[in-house]
């Protein structure tokens, strides 16, 4: 038999209804509970257990539109609920899930400039507009012959690729001595990772070449610290490598001061080649389209490179890390392979930007389609407004917890993560994030601080939250604190 493929009225048939479809959710979303409800294992014994054997058939975007509701959306969480709290927002659009169709129709592969020219030269001016939009100075675009930016899936990409081609320099110099890496206790659980895949730590408790460095009592880096631990390694033969900080981080959004690391790290290594500076801004970094946040990123212009994901707080649906470096060859020198295959003449030019070197995968995505879409649509006004409204509705948040006697602040809030807990304690604190979420009402997750407190995350940005989603919330969170508060009372 012929293959059963779509002709292009039936995609459009399809199509029309997976859109009515999408939009539908996107409208009725809020009325769903936001933590999936169902058990381990439960829509894995709802699925055949073996492939289906003959295609579709008549019926087949009936069937399967009658699964995506029966068994595919209760087994969700709905990140885009304006309802979800927990984590970090993870942000889609109108815009960007379009960007996100056009992209996949096409059907593109952007590893090199002559593989997709479209995909390459988008990406490369749609960096350079959000680096003008958040403040990075010209140095990281590709307005200066050294910088430029790429679009990473994650953070947690992009601080591999900054840690490989920070490596890579080091050892130029090194002679064979080992390299050392920093960061503060507080960075991402991705730092450690990096370390682990670059071949530094062979587990995350394996501090043979990384360095955790002491906070304040904010919980951001300590610049005395960084440059103390840097002295003791290059006293002891060590070659530092790499420091990476933190512009929001993920239990309490605190902020790294660049400019003291930065001086931190000329003063200790005025006599040695200077580690590569890494700024990881995944969350925070959105709120750098509004002017009154860009005191978060004073001293930046001192970095090697910084990261942000639009995908978290800034209406560009999951994945897109932007990724930028004012030393893009060390980059490339660090991450570039050409077998025979790829070969071509724009590469050989050297005229072109060849996206593949930028990464850790050969393949890409047109991920630059739907950050193009997001800032057309919403222009930098739009951007800006979004921030802010997820700052004031933290703001408000805030000022009910700290007007009720049963919870306390515990950390300074920055933008629109408010950290707390109740006065009773740990166990309190759990048991009421438990029943708040068992209630598929709202969700919000935990974390820990560094003397072991368990606090509870109430992180506002999502894209269809309003102030009524956040009154209902405290309400909620309220009620549960009182039945919470009574049953350890008695």
């Amino acid at each position: 038999m012929n293959a059963p493929h779509m002709s292009p009225d039936e995609f459009r048939d399809a199509g029309h209804r997976l859109v009515d479809w999408v939009a539908e959710f996107m409208h009725t979303v809020g009325d769903m509970p936001v933590l999936a409800q169902t058990s381990p294992g439960e829509l894995l014994a709802r699925l055949p257990e073996h492939p289906p054997e003959s295609p579709g058939g008549a019926n087949e975007w009936d069937d399967i539109v009658r699964d995506l509701d029966e068994l595919i959306l209760p087994a969700m969480t709905h990140w885009q609920s304006p309802n979800f709290f927990a984590y970090f927002p993870c942000n889609a659009s109108g815009p960007a899930i379009l960007g996100e169709l056009v992209s996949a129709g096409l059907g593109a592969q952007g590893m090199l400039w002559q593989s997709g020219p479209g995909c390459t030269e988008l990406e490369m001016r749609t960096l350079d507009w959000m680096a003008e939009a958040v403040g990075l100075p010209d140095r990281f675009t590709f307005r200066s012959p050294e910088g430029g930016g790429s679009i990473q899936g994650t953070a947690s990409e992009a601080t591999l690729v900054s840690l490989i081609a920070a490596r890579a320099r080091a050892r130029r110099t090194a002679g064979g001595a080992p390299v050392t890496i920093y960061a503060s206790t507080q960075a991402h659980s991705s730092f450690a990772k990096a370390a682990m895949v670059a071949g530094l730590a062979s587990g995350p408790d394996d501090h043979e070449a990384v360095r955790l460095i002491e906070t304040d009592d904010d919980l951001a880096m300590d610049p005395a610290a960084l440059e103390r631990a840097i002295r003791a390694d290059l006293d002891a033969g060590h070659i530092p490598s790499f420091v990476l900080a933190t512009i929001g981080t993920t239990g309490t959004t605190a902020i790294d001061p660049l400019g003291p690391i930065a001086d931190a790290i000329d003063r200790a290594c005025a006599e040695s080649p200077r580690p590569w500076l890494h700024v990881d801004a995944a969350y925070a970094g959105s709120a750098l389209v509004c002017p009154e946040f860009r005191w978060m990123s004073e001293g930046v212009e001192r970095a090697d490179s910084f990261c942000f994901n639009p995908h978290k707080w800034l209406l560009t649906n999951f994945d897109c890390d932007l990724f930028w470096t004012r030393d893009r060859r060390a980059l490339t020198d660090a991450l570039s392979i050409t077998p025979e295959y790829l070969r071509n003449a724009a590469t050989e030019s050297g005229g072109v930007i060849d996206y593949r070197d930028w990464q850790i995968p050969l393949g890409r995505r047109f991920r630059a389609l739907k950050l193009w879409f997001v800032m057309r649509h919403y222009g930098l006004e739009g951007l800006r407004a979004h921030i802010r409204e997820g700052v004031r509705l933290a703001e408000l948040f805030e000022s009910w917890v700290a007007g009720d006697e049963r919870f306390e602040l515990a950390a300074k809030r920055t933008l629109s993560l408010v950290c707390f807990r109740l006065r009773a304690g740990d166990a309190a604190t759990r048991d009421m994030l438990d029943r708040v979420n068992a209630t598929g009402r709202a969700f919000l997750t935990h974390a820990a601080l560094p003397d072991g407190q368990v606090i509870a995350r109430m992180a506002i940005g999502a894209t269809a939250t309003r102030e009524r989603h956040v009154r209902e919330a405290w309400a909620l969170i309220s009620a549960e604190a009182e039945r919470v508060l009574a049953g350890h009372s008695a």
